[in-house]
């Protein structure tokens, strides 16, 4: 029997997506995706999320911008360095409509704060209980050693210093 007082919830990845966009040239977006990563919550009731706990992690190699090259560029030492940085962790807390902690990328840890726009609890289609966000924030990539940069001619980055995250989570209750 499932303890009433509290809930494991585990992200369903299928049903999940973890976005961001970069300003390129100053002039417009590049999106991306990360395609893999897992992670669970753990509320203090199956039907309340205030102050739930979550752990988050996502392999560094998974992303996709849609250009070979630019992914190639970007899992170099010179961005991610995927070899030697594999995963980017978060751990944190829910409260109100804030999710904060500390966000670790290439073994620097800072803490960060997303908006936390909860969607729902639903039962899905095998009987069990399913919950939703939307989350959204800004990082500085600058701040997680994330540091290559180069000028146009006009004298703007290449790549902008502002991320912009988007992700869309979708938890199973374990």
């Amino acid at each position: 029997m499932k303890d009433q007082t509290k809930a494991t919830w585990k992200v369903d990845a299928g049903h999940s997506s973890v976005g961001f966009k970069i300003r390129h040239m100053a002039i417009a977006n590049v999106s991306g995706a990360f395609l893999h990563f897992e992670g669970q919550a753990y509320s203090l009731s199956p039907d309340n999320f205030e102050g739930a706990t979550v752990d988050f992690e996502i392999q560094t190699d998974s992303f996709n911008t849609n250009n070979a090259e630019r992914d190639a560029h970007l899992r170099s030492e010179l961005f991610f360095d995927v070899q030697r940085f594999p995963t980017i962790s978060f751990k944190g807390r829910l409260i109100g409509n804030k999710l904060s902690g500390n966000l670790t990328i290439r073994n620097v840890t800072k803490e960060v704060s997303l908006e936390a726009d909860f969607t729902g609890v639903g039962q899905g289609r095998f009987g069990d209980t399913r919950a939703g966000f939307e989350l959204n924030g800004k990082i500085n990539r600058k701040d997680f050693g994330l540091t290559w940069s180069m000028l146009t001619e006009a004298g703007n980055l290449i790549i902008g210093e502002e991320v912009k995250l988007d992700m869309n989570i979708e938890l199973i209750q374990a």
